[in-house]
């Protein structure tokens, strides 16, 4: 079989989006057996001026989902960020993966070498779909994933390199 950016963004993100779901159970398992509300995790930061639990979940399916639908050239699904509880960032990821399943791997394959354009905050940015997808793309969601893990450990979940890379499999 050969490799496409279909086929690796699409890997990726559902592969990666499954285990950020994982972390979650095993957040909530935490909280129980520990005695407290698990909706702390959710406001928890690693620093003061970082975004919370809740928000890097947020941006870890915006990423998935944009990154699909600027490479397809279609508009994405908009998701309000309006979660406040494990239950509905887990329901916010499922919808993230549909997407992200859903998207033809035609659309995505013809934007390896298409530009791509968008607003990134003040910036005007422009790559080719395959720069954008390894270069901009990939650190992002990766940067919010790791976050949210870091998040998680530092507060006592019991989480590892196996349930980041495989889910705990």
């Amino acid at each position: 079989m050969a490799f496409t950016l279909h086929g690796a963004a699409t890997t990726t993100f559902v592969s990666s989006l499954k285990n950020l779901s994982a972390f979650l159970t095993k957040a909530e398992a935490a909280a129980e057996a520990r005695k407290f509300d698990v909706a702390v995790l959710l406001q928890s930061r690693l620093a003061p001026d970082m975004a919370p639990l809740v928000r890097q979940v947020q941006f870890v399916t915006d990423h998935a989902k944009f990154t699909m639908a600027r490479l397809s050239g279609k508009d994405g699904p908009s998701f309000p960020d309006t979660e406040t509880t494990v239950a509905e960032l887990k329901e916010r990821i499922t919808r993230a993966i549909a997407y992200v399943e859903s998207v033809p791997a035609v659309d995505v394959d013809a934007s390896e070498d298409r530009m791509i354009s968008f607003k990134a905050g003040p910036m005007e940015l422009s790559f080719t779909g395959a720069d954008y997808y390894s270069r901009w793309a990939l650190p992002n969601f990766y940067f919010h994933l790791t976050t949210a893990y870091a998040i998680l450990r530092h507060n006592g979940v019991d989480l590892g390199k196996r349930d980041f890379l495989m889910g705990g499999a």
